[in-house]
């Protein structure tokens, strides 16, 4: 599902909801961030990993350099071992290359690396689909991400298209495309993991129930949990198919593969939030007992 304007007010326009989009409570909750902290077991891990998610940047319609020079700084002080990157990076035209975006995420530090996958915004920003923010759709898009990719690795951010890596001994990071544009396959991403533990990476959460096997720790985005909530509903609007049951925060896919879906750091659709905060993810993950 696309939350077009017209749906998002539409769907907010009882109950005061639309007064407070309209004014400046919605926009100022849109810019201020926090971490949420969460401490799990993973099964097969021997040591102990502080890995960060950040997802949903969404650089290019409502989110500017400044922003995502704030999210780094405050991801380098949490001093992960790992960062990961769960798509919709970029939300604009990509004529050129997003050259503050690349040198802001140059920045990240973390001794096992800097992973990402890409997600349908992302998409949309290759040219594959069009837009308001994207034009006309492009012959060339599966060139432009070919470009893109290359230009995120020179920045030092690995992106994986159905693939995996193993980024420590007992580790295995893998990473699928999109499941809206891209042609995603999570027995693929995780192939080579062997007896290692298992994270795996892809933007949108609608693919939990058809696992094809049991993963130590899905990570998702996509939703922004909805981006606005009101009091006792909920989220009014979420981009899954199965509604609130993936918005945010952890569940639970096939396998009784454990998940978390986060609420993102950027904005779609409208630059307001509404008792969502923006976050980014600190895991702190440790060997199972025994």
């Amino acid at each position: 599902m696309t939350v077009t304007r017209r749906l998002f007010l539409r769907t907010l326009a009882g109950g005061g909801a639309a007064a407070l989009v309209a004014g400046g409570a919605g926009a100022a909750q849109a810019y201020r961030f926090g971490v949420t902290r969460h401490a799990r077991t993973l099964p097969g891990l021997r040591a102990p990993l502080r890995a960060v998610f950040l997802t949903d940047l969404h650089y290019g319609l409502f989110i500017g350099a400044g922003s995502v020079a704030a999210w780094v700084d405050a991801t380098n002080d949490l001093r992960p071992d790992l960062v990961l990157l769960g798509g919709d990076q970029l939300d604009a035209r990509m004529d050129d290359l997003p050259g503050p975006l690349l040198r802001e995420l140059g920045r990240l530090r973390a001794p096992l690396g800097v992973l990402g996958v890409w997600g349908n915004h992302d998409y949309g920003s290759f040219g594959r689909y069009g837009g308001r923010q994207y034009g006309a759709p492009r012959a060339d898009w599966a060139a432009k991400r070919a470009e893109l990719t290359a230009a995120f690795s020179g920045a030092g951010v690995t992106i994986l298209r159905d693939e995996g890596r193993a980024v420590r001994g007992d580790l295995w990071v893998g990473g699928t495309d999109d499941l809206w544009f891209g042609k995603l396959d999570v027995t693929a991403a995780l192939a080579g993991a062997q007896e290692r533990a298992t994270l795996l990476v892809t933007h949108n959460p609608d693919l939990l129930p058809d696992l094809p096997r049991p993963v130590g720790l899905v990570l998702c985005g996509h939703t922004h949990g909805g981006q606005v909530r009101l009091p006792l509903i909920g989220a009014p609007v979420v981009p899954s198919a199965f509604g609130q049951r993936y918005a945010m925060g952890w569940v639970q896919g096939q396998h009784a593969t454990p998940a978390y879906v986060s609420r993102g750091l950027g904005l779609s659709g409208l630059p307001v939030r509404n008792l969502c905060e923006p976050e980014i993810t600190l895991l702190q993950l440790s060997p199972a007992a025994g």
